[in-house]
C-alpha cells in the first residue's frame, strides 16, 4: 500500500505521449483534468493523513487520436512554504505543524497565539471547479487557487471571505442550466451566529465590469441557521433539483472551541470533529424561487454522507440519492498508519457505504394521521412518516451497497435518471472495480483487472446522444504491480466494455475528483457548453 498512498510522486510538467491500445472514439477531443494528494513527506516530516498530502494536478489531453499526459504540483502558498523550509510548516486537517525547535521562545509564543484563530491551508487538493472561463483547484477551506487547465500552472489565490462570510466551503459545486456555480459554505460565529450559506457565482460579468472577476458578483441566496453555535455540521456535498436545494445537517460535527485550542493542546483539527450517534440527521429543503427553507421539519436517522449522487422532483415529491455511512470510520482509515500497516484488518472495521434513496413530500397534509406515510410514489419503498409539530421522519430505500465516488451523466443532474457510475469498494474503501448501477433494474455491469486501482469514473456523452448512457467512461488506473504502467481507461458506457487504454511511462498518483473539458468547437460539444462535471 505504501507505493499507492505514501510514496511521493514525481511531477511530469511537459506533455508525455501515451501508448494506446485499442481504438479511441473519433469524436473524443478534450482534457480530463484531475486533482489529488501527491506528496506526503517533506524533508524528515510526514503527513499523518492521506487527505493532507500536497495537491498534484494531472491531465490527459485527447486530440486527433492521441493522448498526452502531464502533471504538476499546485504551487500553493502551503507548497512553497513547506518546500522552502524542507519540512511541514503549514497545518492540514489531520496533521498539525509546530514551530521549528530552533526558534526562540517569542517566535513559538506568537505561533501558538496565531493558531487560536487558524488561517487555513490553500493546499487545494480535492477537486476542480469551473467558474465562467476560469478553472480553480478547490479544497474545503475558504481558499481556492486559479489554475491554467492546459499547462497546470498555478495562478492567483482566492479567498471566499473577500466576497462573503464563508470559513469553509464544499468542493462539490453544482452548475445550473445558465452556467451559474451553486455552492455551500459555513459562516462560523459571524456576528454571533453560525449558519450555512448557499451561494451563486455567475458565469459572465456585466460588460462595464470586465476587469473584475466572477467571484466579485458572488451572491448569497439563502442562509440556514446552524442548530448549534459552536458545533456546526460537517458536509462534503449537497443536492439540487430544478427548484430545490437539499442540505443534510448531519450529526458529524465540528467543535469550534476544540479547534481553537487544538494547536495549544497538541492535537490536530480532525480530532475536533465527532460523530454523534444519538442525534438526528436534519434534511433542509431550500426553495430556489423563494430562497427560503420549507417550514416542515424533515429528519432521518444519524448517518454520515460525503457524496450526494443526484436529486429530482416527481409528482409532488423530491427524490434524492446519497452514499451514506453508519459512522465516520472511513476518515479514520485514511490515516497513513492505518493504510500501510495491517490495512486489510483495519479496512474490514470500516462502515460499508450504502446507496440510499430518500423521498421528501413537498406538501404535508395537516389532516394526515400520526405515523401516516406521506410518500405516494409507487416506485420506491422510502417512507416519510408524519409526526407531531410538523415533523416528518424519513426512512430511506436501500438501493445497493459497496460503491463510492458516484458520477452520473451530468445532463441529467437535477432530473430523473437511471444510471450511476462509481468505484466498487466491496469490503474496503479502496476501489478495485468500476461499476455501472442501473437504478431501475437494480443490476450492475463491472470492469476490473488484477492489480488495478481505478479512480472516480467520469461520464462523457457521445455526440447527439439519444439515451442517458450513450457515451464513454474515463477512469485513471494505477497499479500495485511495478511492471504494469498506469493508464487512462476508456469504456463504452452502455456495454461497459473496454474500448481503449492509454498507458503512461510515468508515475501517476491516486486522485480524488476532477472534470472533463471538451475542446471548444469539437464535434461532440457546442461552444456554449464546455463542462462535463
Amino acid at each position: 500500500m505504501d507505493m499507492i498512498f505514501g510514496k511521493n510522486k514525481k511531477e511530469q510538467p511537459e506533455p508525455l505521449r501515451a501508448k494506446i491500445k485499442g481504438e479511441l472514439p473519433t469524436w473524443l477531443h478534450g482534457t480530463l483534468l484531475r486533482n489529488g494528494p501527491g506528496m506526503h513527506t517533506i524533508g524528515e516530516t510526514t503527513y499523518n493523513h492521506w487527505f493532507d498530502g500536497l495537491a498534484l494536478l494531472h491531465s490527459f489531453t485527447i486530440r486527433n487520436g492521441e493522448v498526452h499526459y502531464r502533471s504538476k504540483y499546485l504551487r500553493s502558498d502551503t507548497y512553497n512554504s513547506n518546500i522552502e523550509a524542507n519540512r511541514i510548516v503549514v497545518s492540514e486537517f489531520g496533521t498539525m505543524a509546530y514551530p521549528d525547535p530552533c526558534k526562540n521562545i517569542f517566535s513559538k509564543a506568537f505561533s501558538y497565539l496565531s493558531h487560536t484563530i487558524p488561517d487555513f491551508t490553500d493546499n487545494c487538493l480535492i477537486n476542480i471547479m469551473k467558474c465562467g472561463e476560469d478553472f480553480y483547484a478547490t479544497t474545503e477551506t475558504n481558499y481556492i487557487r486559479k489554475i491554467n487547465p492546459e499547462t497546470l500552472e498555478t495562478l492567483e489565490k482566492v479567498d471566499y471571505r473577500n466576497y462573503a462570510a464563508i470559513n469553509v466551503a464544499t468542493s462539490h459545486p453544482h452548475y445550473d442550466a445558465q452556467g451559474n456555480v451553486l455552492n455551500m459554505g459555513t459562516s462560523i460565529v459571524d456576528k454571533g451566529k453560525t449558519k450555512y450559506l448557499v451561494f451563486k457565482i455567475p458565469p459572465t460579468i456585466p460588460e462595464k465590469k470586465k476587469k473584475k472577476n466572477n467571484l466579485k458578483h458572488l451572491e448569497v441566496i439563502c442562509s440556514i441557521p446552524s442548530r448549534s453555535l459552536l458545533s456546526p455540521s460537517y458536509y462534503h456535498s449537497f443536492g439540487v433539483t430544478e427548484n430545490y436545494i437539499i442540505f443534510l445537517e448531519q450529526p458529524f460535527k465540528l467543535d469550534i472551541l476544540k479547534m481553537a485550542t487544538a494547536y495549544i493542546r497538541g492535537t490536530n483539527w480532525a480530532s475536533c470533529i465527532t460523530f454523534h450517534e444519538e442525534d438526528k440527521t436534519y434534511i433542509h429543503i431550500i426553495d430556489r424561487r423563494t430562497k427560503r427553507t420549507l417550514l416542515t421539519k424533515f429528519y432521518a436517522d444519524p448517518m454520515v454522507v460525503y457524496h450526494h449522487v443526484n436529486a429530482y422532483e416527481e409528482d409532488g415529491h423530491i427524490v434524492f440519492d446519497v452514499i451514506s455511512y453508519k459512522d465516520h470510520s472511513l476518515y479514520q482509515l485514511f490515516y497513513l498508519a492505518n493504510l500501510n500497516q495491517h490495512f486489510e484488518q483495519n479496512s474490514k472495521l470500516t462502515s460499508i457505504p450504502s446507496l440510499e434513496r430518500f423521498v421528501i413530500p413537498l406538501q404535508v397534509n395537516k389532516d394526515a394521521e400520526m405515523g401516516e406515510n406521506l410518500v405516494k410514489l409507487e416506485s420506491t419503498t422510502a417512507t416519510a412518516l408524519k409526526e407531531k409539530d410538523d415533523q416528518v421522519y424519513c426512512q430511506s430505500e436501500d438501493l445497493c451497497e459497496g460503491i463510492e465516488l458516484p458520477r452520473i451523466n451530468y445532463a441529467h443532474n437535477g432530473k430523473k435518471y437511471r444510471y450511476i457510475y462509481a468505484a466498487e469498494v466491496q469490503w474496503n474503501p479502496i476501489p478495485t472495480k468500476i461499476t455501472k448501477f442501473d437504478i431501475l433494474t437494480k443490476s450492475s455491469l463491472k470492469w476490473g483487472e488484477e492489480h488495478c486501482w481505478p479512480a472516480e469514473p467520469v461520464f462523457v456523452p457521445a455526440p447527439n446522444a439519444q439515451q442517458e448512457d450513450d457515451g464513454i467512461i474515463l477512469s485513471v488506473i494505477v497499479s500495485t504491480d511495478p511492471k504494469k504502467p498506469p493508464f487512462l481507461l476508456i469504456l463504452d458506457a452502455k456495454l461497459f466494455t473496454e474500448l481503449a487504454r492509454a498507458s503512461i511511462d510515468a508515475e501517476i498518483h491516486l486522485d480524488l475528483h476532477g472534470l472533463f473539458i471538451p475542446s471548444v468547437g469539437s464535434p461532440e460539444e457546442p461552444e456554449d457548453n464546455v463542462l462535463r462535471n
